[in-house]
């Protein structure tokens, strides 16, 4: 549950009960945001807790931004200024479908993984060569997406998509926010695993700097919101773009092995129908299994309601059958290609 804190003054800002309409014409920088008014402060003090717990005297500096990201030459967490207000939250929900990192589980998934990034940073541990044979090459170019290999126990599960599938730096974030959070049992539960070993190593380089002062001490802040003069609008018209349908709009292959055209089955509910009322759970499962923003899993299923009314296909299977086979469907689509915000590299 998301517990706000009234700002230090006790005031309130206008736009809290602005409309949507007033409040998407803000920029970022006049919402007057500080995270240590927030919710947020009581989940950065728990990550430096952990930390301190596993004897590291890293403590992330934290900012506001746009997204999620820690960058490289900078052992800090930038976290996205939604999260600071439960009016923003609202506003997210309603253009986005699901606010990343709302809850305390959630938030603390994402501050253990930027905190990986920070550490490799604070300490340049990708330098060293027992990294690079563990991880692979740091330098390697971020891919704009990624195919995850579902079955594959080669990487740790932290969070959704297969993440650590993404790229070696992000297999390393992972790899450490797994390690670090509190009774994670990682030994047992990677058994048999060959992530073990990576989990291993982290261990092991964490003993290693255990007590040590950070190399990198750099406070900086990187695209802070208090400096952005982009206003809500903005913000949400360039990541409609960056998360919507990059996917092939049509399916008829698949959705003629689902549903059908054929006349016998005109008394049937049509196809387009029944995925426009199972649109949220399939949306909500299908966010589960795949770690995809909701925003990018909804499109996905609006082309294939579109479709499916084109073809004026209707089922041929039961309801509860239609739905699984539907949302594995949709999974699959959506799964053919994964895409992520990469760890910043500062040039």
């Amino acid at each position: 549950m998301v517990r706000s804190r009234r700002s230090r003054n006790g005031s309130r800002s206008w736009w809290e009960s602005a409309s949507d309409r007033d409040l998407l014409d803000l920029r970022l920088r006049d919402l007057g945001l500080d995270w240590r008014d927030t919710w947020l402060a009581d989940r950065v003090e728990q990550l430096h807790g952990e930390l301190e717990a596993r004897g590291l005297r890293l403590r992330p500096h934290v900012w506001l931004s746009t997204e999620w990201f820690s960058p490289d030459g900078i052992p800090g967490i930038a976290i996205p200024f939604f999260l600071a207000h439960e009016r923003l939250m609202r506003l997210e929900k309603r253009m986005m479908l699901a606010v990343e990192g709302s809850s305390d589980r959630e938030c603390m998934k994402l501050l253990r993984h930027e905190a990986g990034h920070a550490a490799c940073t604070a300490y340049r541990l990708h330098r060293r060569p027992r990294w690079r044979d563990t991880f692979g090459p740091y330098g390697k170019p971020y891919p704009d997406s990624y195919v995850p290999r579902a079955r594959s126990r080669n990487h740790v599960q932290h969070l959704r998509g297969w993440y650590a599938q993404a790229h070696p730096a992000e297999d390393f974030a992972e790899t450490f926010a797994v390690w670090l959070a509190p009774n994670s049992r990682w030994r047992s539960r990677y058994r048999g695993w060959p992530a073990l070993q990576k989990l291993e190593v982290v261990d092991s380089m964490m003993d290693s700097i255990a007590g040590r002062p950070t190399k990198v001490r750099s406070r900086r802040h990187v695209e802070p919101v208090s400096r952005s003069s982009m206003t809500l609008r903005e913000y949400y018209e360039q990541k409609h773009e960056r998360y919507g349908a990059s996917f092939p709009s049509i399916f008829d292959e698949d959705l003629l092995v689902l549903f059908s055209s054929d006349p016998h089955f005109r008394r049937r509910p049509t196809a387009a129908s029944f995925l426009r009322r199972a649109r949220p759970h399939i949306r909500d499962v299908v966010g589960r299994w795949t770690g995809e923003v909701a925003y990018t899993v909804d499109h996905v299923i609006v082309d294939m309601i579109n479709r499916c009314r084109e073809l004026e296909l209707r089922l041929t299977l039961s309801e509860s059958k239609t739905f699984h086979e539907a949302s594995v469907l949709v999974a699959v689509h959506t799964t053919r290609t994964i895409h992520r915000t990469p760890h910043r590299i500062m040039l």
